[in-house]
Formats: structure tokens, C-alpha cells, sequence
């Protein structure tokens, strides 16, 4: 008898190796550190128990920056992942890069139904020919949070109104006199301050529907609107009312430590604040400024979406379409955007978060949807597609620091970053004909 049990025993085991040799293997490059790591390690661990001919590998690869740069030094060695994280300032690079991806709507098939994505997020990733070129993942757009405890320590009322920046630079001077040693900060500068500026204003950051109707863009965001508002901010950085902390997120330490009163940053900060914040917060629209329009147009995403690379072979291909179905699914997509404060890619994603009652016990959680899907995008807000992208927000970054340290006026600053960045585009143009 002991012999027959072992045997079925031995039998057993050999039919759970083959199993687990059965199941395909796809593997998941993204950026993603801390609580948002954890929380695609969620993802990944759900859907590799939900099913059992696949299985998802996630590894962290650095920032978002050398997450793209490992994707391509990767794709050179051939040794590319199947799925490869890109944030949306590298979706022109990405769209270039020819042999090097295989579109999502082609990996997803016939079924795949592209309509019930909201559209100012995947605009961002579509093709001239309306078909999706890659899946957004953690799609955010800019916001204003706001320390209410800071405010009602200054003596300001919580609830004041900072709908325009007109209001919120009356605050900052309040919050100054108050002795607040950081009234304002923001993460990602060139996003928000330049990027979003324009869109949110209606006007163009760059000719040529801002690089999608052609590779012979030119940057243009040295116009007025852009100027009044980094010479405003110049001005509050001089004044200390404006903190500078960094070129991407080092200001979000400072907010949630409760030191800065305000803080212009993505709408997906909420997993970070909502676990650290040891102060009553909230969540407010991003400002706008009332001399230049009467109402603001919509913001832009920020974040990254997913890229399927090519050379990999049809179950690989097979177990991408079923994470991607995975993570498209309205539980999970509700879930992600409850959880992060990321925008819900799917229009039933976020009609089940409001159905489970979240924007209510949660509010202004729905402010970045809101924000984002309240008016049509024009040729100036439906987003950016530019080359060499990442080396232009450094250029960027430069000639805004230049503003805050007082070296150059904003006019100066905003006309040498164009001039710069026009010259890579023109050399991503001549490399891409």
C-alpha cells in the first residue's frame, strides 16, 4: 500500500511540474517604488491566481526615465520584456521606434473594444487611424491639495475659494504673514507649469496640434499666457511664497510632512498623502488664471501606459492580451483608482466607483475625472506627442530653475528653453523621416 500511495504521490508531482512548466511566462518592466509598487504587486499576484497559463513577472527597472532606457538598451540586446512601462512623455520615441513594439489593439485581437476607454486618456496613445498603440496604465492629471490644517493655523478660512491662481497667489501672501515658511511647492514643474498651463488655457504648447499633426513641430510655449505665469511663480519663489524642491516629486515629502500649505501635483499623490498625511487634507481643481480665460478648457494626463514589444512569441503574446483584459476589467480598474488616484481608463470602471458610494465618503476624489472629461479636448489640450521628449523637460527644468534663483526673467528663460528644444526636435524629425 505504501508503495501504490507513493506511487500516485510521484505521479502527482510529475503532473504539477508539468503544470507549472505549461505556464508562459511574461515579463513586466514598470517604475514603480513604494506604496504604488505594492500595489502592482497586488495586480500582478491576483491575476497570476486567478489563472493558471500564465504567469506575470514584475521587476522594477529604475524611474520612469531609465525604465524607457532599459526597454530600448533591452530591445538592442534582445532581451526586450513583453511588457514595457513607458511614461507618456516617451510615446512619440515609442511610436518612432519601428520593429520595436506591436500595437495593443493588434495583440488584444478582434474583440477588443477600444470605445469603452475614456477618450482624453487614450487619445494620448492612438494612432492617426483611431486604433490604441498601447494600454494606459496609471493615467493622472495635475491638482491642487491643500493642508487644511495649515490654512486654519494661518488664520485663513479652509474653504476659501482657490479656484484661479489670482486667489491662490492672495493666499500665499496671507499665509507669508502668517510666518508659513512654505505656502506653496509642486512636484514635476514642467507638467503642471507649462505643459498643463497650456492646455488647461488653450494654447498651443508646440505647432502642429502640439506634435501630432507632424514631426516638424516647433515648441511655442514662450507665448504670454506662459510667461505671466512663470514670472508670477519667479516672483513667489522670490518672495519665498513658492518652495522650489526638486525637478520631479521631492516637493510630495514636503507636503506630506505637513510643512507646505498648497501643493500643485498629480492627482495620483492621494495613495501617498492619504497613508502619510498626519493632517486634515483635500483635494482641490488646479487653478487657472482668470485674466486669461473665463474658464478653464481640460487638463492632460500624465503618467504611463503600457507597450507590448515585439519578437516575442504568440503565447507570450496571448498571456499579454489576457493581463491587459485583467487590467482593463471594471473590479480591478475601480479598485486602481481608488486605491492610487489614478484616473479610471474605462468609463465603467469609474461608474462603479461612484455606484460603491467612493467620491461620496471620499470627496473631491472624482475632481481629476471631472477635470480631465468636462469639455471636448481641442488641438491645444488633447495632449503632446514630441520627440526626444524626456531630454526636452530637462532643458526645461534648466531654464525654470534659472527663473526661481532669480538669474534670468521668465521671457529669457522660457525663449532660450524653446530655441533648445526646438534643436532636439529637429534632429528627431531628421532621424525619423
Amino acid at each position: 500500500m505504501k508503495h501504490t500511495l507513493s506511487v500516485v504521490a510521484l505521479g502527482a508531482a510529475l503532473a504539477s511540474a508539468q503544470a507549472a512548466q505549461a505556464q508562459t511566462q511574461v515579463d513586466f518592466w514598470h517604475a514603480f517604488t513604494g506604496r504604488l509598487g505594492d500595489l502592482v504587486a497586488e495586480q500582478v499576484a491576483t491575476f497570476n491566481s486567478s489563472q493558471s497559463d500564465y504567469m506575470v513577472v514584475a521587476t522594477h527597472k529604475g524611474n520612469y526615465s531609465e525604465t524607457l532606457n532599459a526597454g530600448i538598451a533591452a530591445f538592442r540586446a534582445g532581451e526586450q520584456p513583453d511588457i514595457l512601462m513607458v511614461f507618456e512623455v516617451g510615446t512619440a520615441t515609442m511610436m518612432a521606434a519601428k520593429g520595436a513594439i506591436v500595437p495593443v489593439y493588434e495583440v488584444m485581437g478582434e474583440g477588443f473594444d477600444q470605445s469603452k476607454y475614456i477618450g482624453s486618456v487614450k487619445g494620448y496613445y492612438t494612432a492617426p487611424d483611431g486604433n490604441m498603440l498601447s494600454l494606459p496604465f496609471n493615467s493622472s492629471t495635475p491638482v491642487l491639495w491643500v493642508n487644511r490644517d495649515k490654512l486654519q493655523e494661518a488664520g485663513i478660512d479652509p474653504d476659501t475659494d482657490l479656484s484661479t491662481w489670482e486667489k491662490v497667489g492672495t493666499v500665499l501672501d496671507q499665509l507669508k504673514e502668517a510666518g508659513v515658511s512654505c505656502p506653496l511647492t509642486t512636484a514635476w514643474q514642467s507638467w503642471i507649469h507649462l505643459e498643463n498651463l497650456s492646455a488647461y488655457h488653450n494654447v498651443p504648447f508646440a505647432t502642429k496640434e502640439n506634435g501630432f499633426g507632424g514631426l516638424d513641430t516647433e515648441l511655442a510655449f514662450n507665448g504670454p499666457a506662459q510667461v505671466a505665469h512663470i514670472s508670477a511663480m519667479g516672483q513667489w519663489a522670490k518672495d519665498g511664497k513658492f518652495m522650489y524642491a526638486g525637478r520631479r516629486n521631492e516637493g510630495g515629502a514636503n507636503f506630506r510632512a505637513g510643512e507646505c500649505a498648497l501643493f500643485t501635483e498629480s492627482s495620483a499623490g492621494y495613495a501617498g498623502i492619504k497613508a502619510e498625511a498626519q493632517f486634515a487634507f483635500e483635494v482641490r481643481p488646479l487653478p487657472y488664471w482668470e485674466a486669461v480665460v473665463a474658464e478653464p478648457q481640460n487638463t492632460i494626463i500624465g503618467g504611463a501606459s503600457l507597450w507590448v514589444m515585439a519578437g516575442q512569441s504568440d503565447e507570450e503574446y496571448q498571456g499579454v492580451a489576457a493581463f491587459m483584459d485583467f487590467l482593463s476589467s471594471p473590479e480591478i480598474q475601480a479598485k486602481w483608482h481608488q486605491d492610487t488616484g489614478y484616473l479610471p481608463i474605462t468609463s465603467e470602471a469609474g461608474e462603479l466607483t461612484r455606484a460603491q458610494g467612493f467620491y461620496d465618503a471620499n470627496p473631491g476624489t472624482d475632481i481629476a475625472v471631472i477635470q480631465m472629461t468636462a469639455k471636448e479636448p481641442t488641438e491645444n489640450s488633447k495632449g503632446l506627442r514630441l520627440g526626444n521628449f524626456d531630454q526636452i523637460r530637462t532643458i526645461i527644468d534648466e531654464e525654470l530653475e534659472a527663473v526661481w534663483a532669480g538669474d534670468k526673467d521668465a521671457q529669457a528663460a522660457l525663449d532660450t528653453a524653446v530655441e533648445r528644444g526646438n534643436q532636439l526636435l529637429r534632429r528627431f524629425e531628421q532621424a525619423n523621416r
